[in-house]
């Protein structure tokens, strides 16, 4: 599939507008199928005080909602800006076809909005994280997937 500059346009011109309205940073997401706009996001993070209110994010959650699925193949999505590892992860599980960015991660960068060290982390050994992490309860956490696994009606993603 082909990109659209003219939606791309849209999601670039959302960002500017919510971003000047203080609504959040400068970003801006479309999801679409084919041409036709399924549901906006733009990044929301300071205005609804939630750190995973990321215009990707809220794209996706706007278009499941909508669309009444949370298996959005056959959609594309349209981001003023590359995604970011926890939008990429969301685009990703939402099973959705094309990603198309406008300004790079090195321009988010260049921007405050550095990822780099989030890709550092997720490659960094548990051990050696700065954010420290410990497993405990191991065996009593197997229990909810031995009783997914035994559940006659799950719906699988």
């Amino acid at each position: 599939m082909d990109a659209n500059p003219q939606v791309m346009k849209h999601a670039i011109k959302l960002a500017i507008e919510k971003m000047s309205a203080n609504l959040g940073g400068p970003f801006g997401a479309l999801v679409t199928c084919g041409d036709t706009i399924v549901a906006e996001g733009w990044n929301q993070v300071t205005s609804s005080f939630d750190p995973t209110a990321h215009a990707e994010v809220v794209a996706i959650r706007n278009a499941c909602r909508e669309l009444g699925t949370f298996d959005l193949r056959g959609h594309q999505i349209y981001c003023s800006c590359e995604p970011c590892p926890m939008c990429f992860s969301a685009i990703f599980w939402a099973r959705i076809d094309n990603i198309f960015y406008a300004a790079g991660s090195e321009d988010a960068a260049n921007a405050g909005f550095d990822d780099s060290r989030i890709y550092d982390e997720i490659n960094a050994p548990h051990v050696d994280r700065t954010i420290p992490m410990q497993q405990i309860l191991r065996d009593e956490a197997l229990r909810p997937f031995q009783l997914w696994l035994a559940k006659e009606d799950r719906i699988s993603y």
